[in-house]
């Protein structure tokens, strides 16, 4: 697809852009700050009219999650502005004349649901001349109930938006022109019908294919600031819904849009003979605060920092660290010359944000004989990152004795020496440890209940033999779910595809509370820059085996290479501690990378072998707003067909991590991770390991802390 970008924006940009070149005298790029009419959710999700898209982005990081009533169809969806250039929608339809499938004894009373994705790509920013550009693909990965392709233009005028596009597929079914791509290739005057497998799969064949025809419309910022109205022109002629041959008396809509606070409030008639309305919760993941309640970084503007060693108060230093700096003290080597500080950050998220208050309590404890500070960020008991500031340039700026001091100048973060990580005593990382976490999953479009759901603790402990060698175990507790209304029982069944996954029922209602893990873990750093772990035991609520893996990654680099081999076997849904006969050899060989290009961004490939012996590659791509919110998706590509997969046609799932500070008054480093898989199958399924070098090796060159 990315070859095909280019062709677009030189041929279709001009041609849409020729059509919306306004006489007009506005503002020019430079003096205006926003848009006089702020860009709305259309019915289906995304930046839109009321029907149909616009070229319109929001700032990155907007997210919108709504809910529409249009008719035959409801509508949820969510919304998020994953860069200023790209729109990405998942949404959720309900229709209202189907059952949920052919079978009434199946279906109950549930309707017909359908998931669709939708993915907009601005193309030109708007200019003095030029509107707006964007391509958009609505319903490329599902099973295209509302499939199209779509290029349209936006310029703002006053207090009004224009909007005007040519759509393809569910666009343009009213077909109003002979599509323009007939002229290039004969392929294209014709559009395939139906949808490849069981859904899920991304057609190419159908891009741009088949009638085309025009929509656009006007929107008006109304003198009374929460109202905006809209005029729309659709595209559709609505002969081919999946809700039926639905009337339409007219291809005019209009509608209203009502805001209030962070709410939007819709109104329309559409069709001629529809009236629709929706509400729309929307905030920004990249702007999202939460007021705190701490003290600020200790001054220096009076410093009396002692005269030599021996008057340093040990004690205050190492409480003080502890308090105000948010880091927890493992070991320490302090001499005339240099300050070495063990342990772990576990309140600021942000790096310059913990140094600078370290370096602040050392310099207001330590004497000036002191030249380097040393900061050992340890993880699991291992040395990771030293740190070392310049203790008498970090004074100087700290106390602002020039215009161009800057902190962050005054250190830098290198792996830690040979000599650092043999003075560490790690005596005091031996003994008991435990703690509690919560889990939630969630499953979405079943035909017994539209949402599925389980929630509870889990209670993990261990003991540490020293900081390599560890005994780890946890228990799951469910608290609340609803999986025995999963009645669509293929626990015997035989199928194509081992069944590593789709006994889920079995492991959730025949144990709600149950072994998670227990297995025996060694890890230590077997070269330089390069980490290693072996772990045997129950090591997933599904398998049991032993691993290993081996990791290599610099400090603060944009790559990391990480290959890991493991052999298990499926544990027994109905018992506790027993395996069944399925074995399998599962591995992988990873790349991370964070592109210079693509901001705050981690794209993870893993080629390998899954847990159903098929082979391929799991692509994960995570975005990180300011905030320290993160989302992400990821999907499987093996080499199980999509009609041995079944439906969804491959694994596929979607995350979003959120830091535990965003809710608490006080710092913190602790994050929450809330993962929606549209449908699992049992088809590139990975092992679920329960240590990760990519993620206990996470100081390095941190993106999820």
């Amino acid at each position: 697809m990315s070859a095909y970008f280019p062709y677009k924006r030189s041929a279709l940009a001009l041609f849409i852009s020729s059509a919306c070149m306004f006489p007009v005298a506005a503002e020019t790029e430079n003096e205006r700050t926003e848009l006089a009419v702020e860009p709305s959710q259309m019915v289906q999700g995304g930046a839109g009219l009321i029907q149909t898209p616009t070229a319109r982005m929001r700032d990155e990081g907007a997210f919108a999650a709504s809910y529409t009533d249009n008719g035959e169809y409801r509508f949820w969806s969510v919304s998020l502005q994953l860069y200023d250039w790209m729109e990405a929608t998942a949404r959720y339809t309900d229709v209202r004349t189907r059952l949920y499938s052919d079978v009434d004894s199946f279906s109950g009373d549930q309707t017909l649901k359908d998931k669709g994705l939708d993915v907009k790509f601005r193309l030109w920013k708007e200019s003095y001349y030029l509107p707006d550009i964007s391509v958009g693909f609505r319903d490329f990965g599902g099973t295209g109930f509302f499939e199209s392709e779509y290029v349209n233009a936006s310029k703002s005028i006053g207090p009004f938006d224009i909007h005007l596009g040519v759509g393809w597929g569910y666009l343009g079914t009213a077909s109003d022109f002979t599509n323009p791509f007939c002229e290039f290739r004969e392929s294209f005057c014709e559009r395939p019908t139906g949808f490849s497998g069981e859904g899920g799969k991304i057609d190419y064949d159908q891009f741009f294919k088949g009638s085309a025809a025009i929509f656009g419309g006007i929107e008006y910022q109304t003198p009374w600031e929460p109202l905006t109205l809209k005029l729309e022109f659709e595209g559709n002629d609505y002969t081919q819904d999946r809700a039926g041959v639905l009337e339409q008396d007219s291809r005019w809509n209009v509608g209203a849009v009502y805001r209030l606070d962070n709410f939007d409030f819709s109104l329309n008639y559409q069709r001629g003979n529809t009236v629709g309305f929706g509400v729309t919760y929307r905030f920004n993941m990249n702007t999202i605060t939460q007021l705190k309640f701490d003290k600020p970084p200790k001054s220096l503007m009076a410093r009396r920092a002692p005269e030599t060693i021996d008057e340093v108060d040990k004690s205050r230093l190492y409480n003080t660290l502890y308090r105000s700096g948010g880091f927890a003290l493992t070991d320490a080597n302090i001499t005339e010359k240099e300050a070495t500080f063990y342990g772990t950050q576990y309140a600021y998220r942000d790096q310059d944000e913990a140094i600078e208050r370290i370096g602040r309590i050392a310099a207001a404890e330590l004497p000036d004989s002191v030249e380097t500070y040393h900061v050992i960020d340890n993880s699991g008991g291992l040395p990771m990152v030293d740190t070392q500031i310049d203790a008498e340039a970090f004074i100087d700026a700290a106390r602002y004795e020039s215009l161009e001091a800057d902190i962050t100048q005054t250190y830098t973060r290198t792996a830690p020496s040979e000599e650092i990580i043999d003075a560490y005593d790690a005596s005091n990382i031996e003994g008991l440890f435990y703690s509690a976490d919560f889990f939630f999953t969630q499953s979405f479009g079943n035909p017994e209940d539209f949402y599925l759901y389980q929630t509870g603790l889990i209670l993990s402990g261990g003991y540490s033999v020293n900081n390599k060698l560890s005994f780890i175990s946890s228990m799951r507790v469910t608290l609340l779910d609803n999986f025995d209304q999963f009645n669509f029982l293929v626990d015997n069944e035989e199928t194509s595809v081992p069944r590593v996954r789709t006994r889920v029922r079995e492991y959730v209602t025949e144990n709600p509370i149950g072994l998670d893990t227990a297995f025996a873990h060694y890890q230590d750093s077997v070269g330089e820059n390069l980490f290693g772990q072996v772990y045997g035991g129950y090591l997933e609520t599904m398998f049991a085996g032993v691993g290993g893996e081996l990791l290599y990654r610099p400090v603060d680099s944009h790559f990391a290479f990480g290959i890991d081999l493991n052999y298990v076997k499926q544990r027994d849904p109905y018992s506790k501690l027993a395996t069944i006969d399925y074995e399998a050899i599962t591995g992988h060989a990873s790349v991370y990378y964070r592109p210079p290009f693509l901001e705050d961004t981690q794209i993870t490939a893993s080629v390998g072998q899954f847990l159903a012996k098929d082979k391929g590659v799991n692509i994960d791509f995570a975005k990180r707003f300011d905030s320290g919110i993160i989302v992400g998706a990821y999907a499987a590509f093996t080499d199980v067909s999509s009609e041995e997969y079944g439906e969804g046609s491959f694994t596929k799932g979607f995350y979003i991590s959120i830091p535990s500070d965003l809710f608490l008054l006080q710092p913190s480093k602790g994050r929450g991770s809330f993962p929606w898989v549209p449908i699992a199958r049992d088809g590139g399924q990975m092992l679920r390991r329960p240590v990760r070098l990519i993620d206990t090796t996470e100081v390095r060159s941190p993106f999820f802390d």
